[in-house]
């Protein structure tokens, strides 16, 4: 099968996936916000800090594809910076949950700051909202040490393999002169500011999605696992197996 198709179709499972796990959480209500009204899931747990996680990968990893199919490989690794830390989160949260230690600080100030709207004015200018953070640093140290104590993975070699990662996709986010320079070349020499369909840099960058589709799907196994949804487990184990004996690339 075409890897276009394969990728299409992992995109649709995943939506699924997001979807029944959706059910099993109590659904977003009606706020009255100004006029009008906005969805939000009153209780603020965990579990469905992980939903909302889920649909947003889906969502990026979706417009990283697009993107990517267009030659626009620089904005695909901005997206795909924004993956590695989702699916961090989804890890932490999944993490605190299955270890039983969610009333820690660390992931109550994690949740406070993730459900915390942005404004707490109807007018912005006159919001006073400052939002709290917990540094990617815990919560990779924190993965880290959960990684060793389940499956033996020394725990500084997963923080560096983490901070490495992100300092190289954090680059096409801040707009890092090297990265930018990665649309520079042809004959004559220019920036390619249209996409960059067929060049060397677009073959990378389609090798690269593999890796994302691959990471999508184990989160969501992950995830599945911590809301013990066994006949979806299942599913999702099937389709990477299946997805496992897809090659890198061929795209296009």
């Amino acid at each position: 099968m075409n890897l276009d198709c394969v990728y299409k179709e992992v995109l649709i499972f995943m939506e699924h996936c997001v979807n029944s796990l959706n059910e099993q959480v109590p659904p977003p209500k009606r706020i009255p916000y100004g006029e009008s009204f906005v969805f939000r899931h009153v209780e603020k747990s965990p579990y469905q800090a992980i939903v909302q996680k889920l649909a947003r990968m889906v969502s990026t990893l979706h417009s990283a594809y697009l993107l990517l199919n267009y030659g626009f490989v620089q904005e695909q690794a901005t997206l795909e910076r924004i993956l590695d830390e989702i699916q961090e989160d989804v890890c932490f949260l999944s993490y605190g949950i299955i270890s039983g230690d969610l009333d820690e600080s660390l992931h109550k100030k994690y949740l406070d700051a993730f459900f915390q709207e942005e404004f707490d004015s109807e007018d912005p200018m006159k919001s006073t909202q400052k939002r709290p953070t917990v540094s990617r640093r815990k919560v990779r140290a924190y993965i880290a040490k959960k990684d060793q104590e389940m499956t033996r993975l020394e725990p500084t070699k997963g923080v560096h393999l983490s901070r490495i990662l992100s300092k190289t996709y954090s680059g096409y986010v801040h707009a890092a002169s090297p990265h930018i320079m990665s649309m520079y070349g042809g004959s004559p020499p220019r920036f390619h500011m249209t996409g960059m369909v067929a060049t060397k840099v677009h073959h990378m960058h389609k090798e690269e999605i593999w890796n994302y589709f691959y990471r999508g799907l184990t989160t969501l196994s992950f995830a599945t696992k911590v809301f013990g949804n066994s006949d979806l487990d299942g599913e999702i184990s099937a389709c990477i197996k299946e997805f496992e004996k897809t090659p890198k690339i061929k795209a296009g």
